[in-house]
């Protein structure tokens, strides 16, 4: 290998290829040390030359320039690893490097390891991701006006007035998926390795549901199990019981994920309560509090997610006394405060102006660029459009 010369001498290259996807990766010290751990000097270089959409091995080889018996068995390790995704189609296996985020960060963590060091990496991620909130990775994450995610109603918590769309429904999101699997919690098991237990006691295995193409990589490569639509609908009954949000893709057509998050571990909503009110897509409603019920217990202050709800020393009619407060730009209208208020104290009401998710992942990562100024057309063959149909699960 010629052209790698020196300890780790492609860090840069790699991290100059992750900038190009929608969600980058802010260049400092503690960036670098991550990506020396997750990738050896040959992965790192091999990552820096993939093209933006997916490769076969015979086009990787031309642009590695190595030969086919030395680079499948170092791409199928870095299948293993996450790094990259492979998708067999059409008796072709393509491959497609990952992103940082949403990528092989959560990755890293979705299975246990012993090939990287996972305390120290969960060290290095929690500084990495926290570190210059106002111009760093939290930025670069959730600062744009397209979110890379947003959440989803308790569709039992609705008005009975309102109605709601098959891609804002996680039952139906997950009845309409060709195939699901279940999975580690990326962020409560990188908790565990910073000694940090969930607050609510939410699980960290069996409760990240994977949905499609993404879903049959990751039981393939041992990140998730298969399980089938009545076993999921279940997993989400059991997060719906404690209080946790749904998050998906910020896309209508066919989204790949919907994980059940918490307040004190998951980066999503840590983002939101950062300061980043639109980090995360909203629902199309909103939470309300009814005066007359409230008693300011406090129950729904550890339900919200997003630390959406507050104490106010009287009520929306003046009355004198505790009551819960919503502080409307950041509730995400999920409807998990709704369904801990045992007084029936909260409800839900409908947005004045309905959220519009873009119709595909393509779509949503073209407004991501644009919005950043690093839009750049590429052209993608036929080949490739009808793998594009088969990783959005078609």
């Amino acid at each position: 290998m010629g052209h790698l010369i020196g300890s780790k001498s492609s860090i840069v290259p790699l991290i100059d290829r992750l900038n190009k996807y929608p969600i980058g990766l802010v260049d400092n010290e503690k960036l670098r040390e991550i990506l020396a751990l997750l990738f050896n000097e040959q992965e790192a270089f091999v990552a820096s030359r993939f093209p933006l959409e997916e490769a076969t091995l015979q086009e990787l080889t031309r642009l590695t320039r190595m030969a086919e018996p030395e680079l499948l068995p170092l791409l199928e390790r870095m299948a293993d690893k996450g790094l990259v995704m492979d998708m067999p189609y059409a008796g072709q296996t393509y491959y497609l490097l990952m992103p940082g985020l949403i990528g092989f960060f959560e990755f890293s963590f979705m299975k246990k390891r012993t090939d990287i060091p996972q305390a120290q990496l969960a060290r290095l991620m929690a500084e990495y991701m926290h570190e210059n909130p106002t111009n760093g990775q939290a930025r670069e994450f959730f600062g744009s006006k397209t979110s890379l995610t947003r959440s989803l109603v308790y569709e039992d918590q609705i008005p009975a007035s309102s109605e709601i769309t098959s891609y804002e429904d996680a039952r139906k999101i997950i009845e309409n998926a060709s195939f699901g699997a279940i999975g580690t919690c990326y962020c409560r098991h990188k908790k565990e390795h910073l000694n940090e237990t969930c607050a609510k006691g939410a699980p960290v295995d069996n409760i990240c549901i994977s949905l499609g193409s993404a879903a049959r990589f990751m039981t393939r490569r041992g990140f998730a199990v298969q399980k089938s639509t009545e076993e999921l609908l279940v997993i989400l009954k059991s997060a719906r019981e404690q209080n946790l949000t749904h998050v998906t893709d910020n896309i209508r057509n066919r989204p790949s994920f919907i994980c059940n998050c918490c307040s004190c571990c998951c980066e999503l909503m840590l983002g939101v309560q950062a300061g980043f009110p639109d980090g995360v897509g909203k629902t199309a409603f909103l939470a309300r509090v009814d005066p007359e019920r409230c008693n300011g217990c406090g129950l729904c202050f550890g339900a919200c997610n997003v630390k959406a709800i507050s104490q106010a020393t009287s009520g929306a009619s003046g009355k004198p006394g505790r009551y819960a407060l919503i502080h409307e730009p950041v509730c995400l209208g999920c409807g998990a405060c709704v369904s801990a208020c045992r007084l029936e104290a909260l409800s839900l009401f409908e947005r004045p102006v309905r959220p519009l998710p873009p119709e595909t992942r393509k779509d949503m990562f073209k407004a991501i660029l644009k919005e950043k100024g690093r839009l750049r057309p590429y052209v993608i063959s036929g080949v490739k459009k009808r793998l594009r149909r088969l990783l959005r699960g078609r």
